[in-house]
């Protein structure tokens, strides 16, 4: 209808990206949301029961939203980046890495793009991990301490800033040289 075309490694980089990293962005939101109204001063117990449950659901589905995401792009899409070029090419398009390695107006976006992106992301699926663990654990308590919920607050915006960053280095890398 519209013409457009997407290749297999295309499909698998909006899969890493969009699926993957729009989950993880609506997770956070839901569970930063649920961790901020979870006080003891707005919530009955029946109802800090039920608000744990949801914040258990937000924070593992972020933690395995973030790891889905990070793990495609490690073992999936990176390897396609950074495939090595046949002895003699002259069209570099189909190699990213090489590509922009290649031209010294590009180089800084692998030299600092990728090296950092590939570096960073592995932090939101770890500390979303660890939040995720600790919602588990205590539960309807964390409403009633206030410095453990706002500890996790901070660690939901560390993950996400560690997200952020590797996306944002992805997107703007992959603009640069795209995957084919």
């Amino acid at each position: 209808m519209f013409g457009l075309t997407v290749t297999f490694r295309e499909a698998w980089a909006l899969v890493h990206g969009m699926v993957f990293g729009f989950g993880f962005l609506l997770s956070f939101a839901g569970a930063l949301a649920l961790l901020y109204t979870l006080r003891g001063d707005l919530l009955t117990t029946d109802g800090a029961r039920s608000h744990v449950r949801w914040l258990l659901l937000a924070t593992v589905a972020l933690a395995v939203l973030s790891s889905l995401a990070v793990i495609s792009g490690t073992y999936i899409t990176y390897p396609w980046y950074r495939a090595a070029p046949p002895e003699g090419a002259t069209d570099l398009a189909a190699y990213p890495r090489s590509f922009l390695k290649a031209d010294p107006n590009l180089k800084a976006w692998h030299s600092f793009g990728m090296e950092w992106k590939e570096h960073v992301a592995w932090f939101a699926p770890w500390i979303s991990t660890v939040v995720a663990a600790i919602v588990w654990r205590y539960g309807v308590y964390i409403g009633r301490d206030r410095r453990l919920r706002r500890a996790l607050i901070v660690l939901l915006f560390v993950a996400f800033f560690a997200a952020a960053t590797a996306g944002m280095l992805g997107a703007l890398v992959t603009k640069t040289a795209p995957l084919m």
